[in-house]
């Protein structure tokens, strides 16, 4: 046998792979500059991808950004300049805090309560729990 056969027969020989997908990603953010304002278009669905309140996030890039914001039905307004690449990596750092599981790194997480500064998230997939400070 020559190695591309034996190679062959090795991978009938091998348990089928896991045909599961990860369709997961973070939304990029779509954001305008009007005046010394900073405009996320769409913030619901970055909340919806999320599966959170988009006063959560509202609230956490307020800290990040050390900026007021105010939300309504579209849109978030940041009351400063905010380049693109900030507010993506903010957002990243959001699923990564807040979304993505610590254990198995799937995005299906809940917020099981927050008491004395630390918020609970509870993984759906794998049943993992932590806190993590807020910020």
């Amino acid at each position: 046998m020559n190695y591309d056969q034996l190679l062959d027969r090795a991978f009938e020989l091998l348990p089928g792979l896991s045909e599961e997908k990860v369709d997961f990603k973070i939304p990029e953010v779509d954001s305008l500059l009007q005046g010394n304002k900073t405009i996320i278009k769409n913030i619901s669905q970055i909340a919806n991808v999320a599966r959170r309140d988009r006063g959560d996030i509202a609230k956490y890039l307020t800290k990040e950004l050390a900026a007021p914001v105010t939300l309504d039905e579209q849109k978030l307004s940041i009351m400063t300049k905010v380049s693109a690449n900030t507010l993506n990596e903010k957002i990243k750092r959001y699923f990564e805090m807040y979304i993505v599981c610590k254990e198995c790194h799937k995005p299906d997480t809940h917020v099981a309560g927050v008491d004395r500064g630390y918020t609970t998230i509870v993984c759906e997939a794998c049943g993992a729990r932590y806190t993590v400070k807020n910020s």
